[in-house]
């Protein structure tokens, strides 16, 4: 590595690292030397134009440093996040739209209401009965929730079955472990904590109600094969093997987020495929929790059109001038949601930090699923998901291979 690349990957990870100062929870995770962050916590606050102009000019040196083309387009990415915050934390006006490009690199646009009826159309035939179909899908949906006492023991049935099967087709560090722990007063369902070492912290917040059928994707999404494997995976071999500082800090509202929430909401799809509906069902029926897995698959892929909602509210709550009322409305109608769990939504959506973060989610899942769709006819999925643990991937390099015959 010369010079120059060191001293690149070294520069932004302090600049990272000093954003969290002036946004706690900016930094989520960081693995590096513990020196270099004690030596930004002791230096005096920065200011956001500071951090403007100081990834400016990193933007600016990037093509002098003699990195590879795979690691200059990864900071290239992270950097132009990193000034688009700047420039808002400023109070600088930024557009949605503009927001969500700079920071996670693809556009974004409202869905189309007649591909949302198509779905609701497809929900009629798997929820027969009487009522709305919201009523329906709610009784449904109720009819699945893990009693809460038993939230624990299924999280740990589900972890357990989906590591080993992740050993088996991706390995992990022998010392890896995650710890479990149910929170409240959040503005989302789950959350890992990478502490780095191998070893991650999920969080599950007990405030909604948590679905049987839903269990899998969750610990799929948080530990296997999600972040906590793309944490140790990387550790060891961007970090550890290779030498890629960049890698010890994870940065909120950047490419890297719309990579990982992706990769980790394809999840179940990487480690179990067609067929995780019966799987999961006979993992929790052993606890006695009972739920029809294969109804649970039907339906969760009739809805999967739905997921674009969630985004479609923040566009309209953030350029089009509707107010949260409406917003309620709009998720109400067609993501199907109660009032209680549209006002959860809107919560996240509004939160300084994390309202951009929805398209991570939306477009993370749509964009990666094309990519493993796009695979050579004769590449298992599990060969080309292993790109996305172990590689410095960007939305816009993804998005060139989905192009390219």
């Amino acid at each position: 590595m010369t010079a120059g690349a060191l001293d690149l990957a070294l520069e932004y990870v302090r600049l990272g690292l000093r954003f969290d100062r002036l946004e706690s929870g900016f930094v989520d995770a960081y693995t590096g030397d513990p020196r270099i962050r004690a030596q930004v916590e002791d230096e005096p606050a920065p200011t956001p134009r500071q951090l403007r102009d100081r990834a400016r000019e990193l933007l600016r040196e990037l093509d002098a440093a003699g990195l590879p083309g795979d690691r200059a387009d990864f900071l290239r990415g992270q950097l132009t996040g990193l000034e688009c915050s700047a420039r808002k934390m400023s109070g600088e006006p930024v557009g949605f739209v503009e927001e969500v490009r700079s920071y996670f690199q693809v556009d974004v646009a409202l869905g189309d209401e007649a591909t949302y009826a198509a779905a609701h159309a497809d929900l009629e035939g798997l929820l027969p009965g009487e009522g709305s179909l919201a009523e329906r899908y709610a009784l449904h949906r109720r009819r699945e929730e893990c009693p809460p006492d038993r939230l624990e023991s299924a999280v740990q049935a589900l972890s357990s079955a989906l590591r080993d099967r992740v050993r088996g087709q991706y390995g992990l560090p022998e010392a890896e472990t995650v710890r479990y722990e149910v929170v409240t007063d959040k503005p989302w369902s789950g959350f890992n904590y990478y502490e780095g070492g191998y070893r991650s912290r999920v969080a599950i917040n007990a405030d909604l109600p948590h679905r049987l059928s839903q269990l899998p994707h969750l610990v799929a999404h948080e530990s296997y094969p999600g972040h906590h494997t793309e944490h140790c995976r990387k550790e060891r071999g961007l970090v550890e093997r290779s030498g890629h500082l960049e890698h010890t800090v994870f940065l909120v509202n950047t490419p890297e987020c719309l990579m990982a929430e992706g990769l980790a909401d394809l999840g179940v799809p990487a480690a179990i495929g067609a067929g995780w509906g019966t799987w999961s069902e006979e993992i929790l029926g052993d606890l006695g929790l009972r739920f029809d897995g294969g109804l649970a698959e039907r339906i969760a892929a009739a809805a999967a059109p739905l997921n674009r909602v969630r985004q479609d509210a923040a566009v309209l709550l953030h350029d089009r001038g509707a107010d949260a009322d409406e917003v309620s409305g709009y998720l109400q109608r067609w993501a199907l949601v109660s009032p209680d769990r549209a006002r959860q939504q809107i919560r996240f959506l509004t939160d300084p930090l994390w309202r951009a973060y929805i398209s991570t989610y939306v477009e993370g899942f749509d964009l990666l699923s094309r990519w493993l769709d796009a695979r050579p006819a004769e590449q298992p999925v599990a060969d080309r998901f292993l790109r996305l643990l172990d590689e410095p991937l960007t939305p816009q390099r993804i998005a060139t291979e989905i192009q390219a015959p």
